[in-house]
């Protein structure tokens, strides 16, 4: 079963001049239960469709399953998806040679708000902590983007 493993910080630190790459991502939620979520993404000219599971006990560590899907699907499905979007811009900054933080730039209704995730291989994989990382959210339910749809940043 696939596993998304991955650790939450807030950005308080300069990145952008540290990313190689950089996108922008729109996403809605089909559904957004407690436990699982139904997620619709247009990530530049790409389309997906994800479902998560729910998270361990730590925050840590959760099923997903992701597929991409055509472009026009993902426009037509975010017709369907509840109120609310996410908009972001998602900057891809390297951490070593096995890490890479995505660090999304959140607007809209979340504007003001920056989150990177780093991508594990294992629930005891380590990495040196960069400069620009703050404060470890993993687990907080407040910054998962499902949550962050439906009580945005800015209601804080």
């Amino acid at each position: 079963m696939p596993q998304e493993i991955e650790r939450k910080f807030l950005v308080t630190g300069e990145f952008k001049s540290l990313a190689y790459a950089q996108s922008h991502i729109v996403q809605g939620y089909i559904c957004s239960d407690q436990g699982r979520t139904v997620r619709i993404r247009i990530r530049d000219d790409k389309g997906y469709l994800t479902i998560k599971g729910r998270s361990d006990e730590s925050g840590l560590s959760r099923y997903e399953w992701e597929r991409e899907i055509p472009l026009a699907d993902a426009e037509s499905m975010m017709n369907i998806c509840m109120p609310g979007v996410i908009d972001k811009i998602r900057y891809l900054v390297r951490i070593d040679e096995s890490h890479v933080a995505e660090v999304d730039e959140f607007m809209g209704d979340n504007q003001g708000l920056v989150v990177a995730e780093v991508e594990l291989e294992s629930t005891d994989d380590s990495f040196e902590k960069p400069a620009f990382l703050g404060e470890e959210v993993t687990g907080d339910r407040r910054y998962y983007n499902s949550m962050l749809m439906k009580t945005p940043y800015n209601l804080w």
